[in-house]
């Protein structure tokens, strides 16, 4: 077979009981900058980042836990620095996960997996616009 195109995940959309939170934890761990809001800036409805997330406000939103089969299994998230941000993330009182160091558990039941990324492969990915 074949292959004619390659192809990669533009967003992933979940939803958050607080939106605020996740867009802060996004922002200063992964460094995921805003793209778009939906809503006032205070406390948007809808929030997508630069890097792939759309986060959408749902306050009475309860998720699954992460070792039942839910809404979503988890995002794997590539990073420029697994260290640094494996040190960033241990302020926002994340569980580990038996996975391995680089999986981590939000407070809404998210689980993150964060990979390593290789040379500057993120800025390139960031790089593109996903709205050309």
């Amino acid at each position: 077979m074949t292959q004619a195109k390659k192809s990669y995940v533009e967003h992933v959309a979940v939803r958050v009981k607080d939106i605020q939170w996740h867009i802060n934890f996004f922002y200063e761990v992964l460094g995921m900058d805003v793209r778009e809001i939906e809503g006032p800036t205070d406390a948007p409805r809808q929030y997508w980042t630069l890097g792939g997330m759309q986060l959408i406000s749902t306050p009475d939103f309860e998720a699954a836990p992460s070792n039942d089969a839910g809404w979503l299994a988890h995002l794997g998230i590539m990073v420029e620095d697994l260290d640094g941000a494996l040190a960033a993330a241990q302020r926002w009182c994340v569980k580990p996960l038996p996975q391995g160091r680089n999986w981590l558990q939000l407070p809404d039941g998210l689980a993150v997996e964060l990979i390593q990324a290789s040379g500057d492969a993120v800025a390139r990915v960031l790089a593109i616009n996903p709205r050309a």
